[in-house]
């Protein structure tokens, strides 16, 4: 396991040093033209996902192709454990994507590096008016637009009532219950079933750490770009997660590692073999149909009094700051996020759509599920919670941070207190404060 970790390192190390060069290779790289081109022209398009979502991606840039006969559009796109390493190292060597679908902070990594196009330079060709005003925001970063949502997405519990009444355990209340309720209920479900299947699927995920935080009145950042996390508040993350795993709430610490880079196919949720899984709302439809189960949603325990869960941008489509089509970049982008034909097949694949009209165009396609997202988006947009703040530079490099110690201390390398201090010292020097 100790090769494990160290791959992660040397991942973290090689995106650090790429990003570096991208920042001189900004610098030096010949200004984008943002003017309308008449002649043919081919852009890149960059994205991560299994073959669902390849498919579907396909027929929508197939439709764009037909209203754009002068734009042909080359898609780039491979698993999620390998995504972000390639963009890093195309970028460095000024060989970007024209179109790149980034998630979380990478947005921000990359506009304050000058490797992304200020969007207001493509506005006769992006019309982000439609666009729900908390979705621009999410795209913004010191006030400039520099990603387009694709779609909103909450945490959430996915759970297999299949898994439930197979073991005899009732679903939770999620209007009330506790994380004491998740973990008791995760063992009820591991020791009630045939070994190999689990009460939840993972422990604490670097995702889940925001919402641990903000449900104790705490912030994974604050607005002026400081960590908002004090050791106390790591510690119990640390500690709760390896509760799950030391009770057989969650898979061992083995199992848990041979899990952390598998597609949505591979998980023990997408196997039907856990009851419970914290993870995006927009894995419901990918892991229902990998499971053959129906699915359900839940509100993450602990919400109240606090609520720590919050709406954020599924992905984002940014333009290369370097290409040399950005007119035809931003008219992809333009007709991913504002036309029908192209909402009816991408459905709420990448998050319920930020654009009203096109939420209305595909509510009576939705599947049961893709309705269920829907509706789980809904309960949470109508609920106060606290801000959300992107990461600062260099935060990108904390998940991996996360991952990293979390699998320490779940091999007890690290106790839940060392952990914290550990996590605390590396997270403040990976974003220089």
């Amino acid at each position: 396991m100790a090769r494990k970790s160290l791959r992660i390192i040397q991942k973290s190390i090689a995106f650090v040093a790429a990003l570096g060069l991208m920042g001189l290779t900004a610098a030096c790289s010949s200004p984008s033209s943002n003017q309308p081109e008449n002649g043919p022209v081919e852009i890149r398009f960059s994205w991560w996902g299994n073959a669902t979502r390849a498919d579907i991606t396909s027929k929508a840039v197939k439709e764009f192709e037909a209203a754009n006969p002068n734009i042909k559009v080359k898609p780039e796109y491979g698993d999620i454990s390998g995504y972000f390493d390639k963009l890093a190292t195309q970028v460095a060597a000024n060989d970007a994507p024209d179109v790149i679908t980034m998630g979380g902070a990478y947005p921000a990594e990359y506009a304050n590096r000058g490797a992304l196009l200020d969007l207001s330079k493509v506005k006769d060709s992006l019309d982000l008016s439609k666009l729900d005003p908390g979705a621009l925001e999410n795209g913004q970063v010191k006030g400039a637009q520099y990603g387009v949502s694709t779609g909103a997405n909450a945490l959430a519990i996915v759970v297999n009532p299949a898994v439930f009444q197979a073991a005899g355990v009732a679903l939770p209340d999620d209007s009330k219950w506790t994380w004491d309720d998740f973990a008791k209920t995760a063992k009820d479900i591991t020791d009630k079933s045939p070994k190999g299947t689990y009460g939840t699927a993972t422990v604490l995920t670097h995702d889940s750490l925001d919402a641990f935080a903000r449900q104790r009145g705490k912030s994974l950042y604050t607005q002026d770009g400081q960590l908002g996390l004090d050791k106390d508040t790591v510690q119990a993350y640390f500690d709760y997660s390896l509760k799950l795993s030391e009770s057989g709430a969650a898979p061992s610490a083995s199992e848990t590692v041979e899990k952390l880079n598998v597609s949505t196919e591979q998980t023990l949720m997408g196997m039907g073999q856990a009851g419970m899984m914290l993870t995006w709302s927009n894995s419901l439809t990918a892991l229902s149909k990998a499971s053959g189960a129906e699915l359900k949603l839940l509100k993450l325990p602990g919400e109240t009094p606090t609520p720590g869960i919050w709406l954020q941008s599924s992905q984002f489509y940014t333009i290369s700051a370097r290409s040399k089509h950005t007119d035809a970049a931003a008219k992809l982008v333009n007709f991913l996020v504002n036309n029908e034909a192209a909402a009816k097949i991408v459905q709420s694949d990448r998050g319920v759509p930020s654009n009203a009209g096109m939420r209305t165009a595909i509510q009576d396609l939705l599947t049961p599920q893709g309705k269920t997202e829907a509706a789980y988006i809904d309960q949470i947009g109508k609920m106060e919670f606290a801000p959300t703040f992107i990461g600062p530079t260099g935060s990108t490099a904390v998940s991996e941070i996360t991952a990293r110690i979390n699998t320490d201390v779940l091999f007890k390398r690290l106790t839940p207190e060392k952990a914290a201090e550990q996590w605390l010292s590396e997270s403040k020097a990976a974003i220089g404060k």
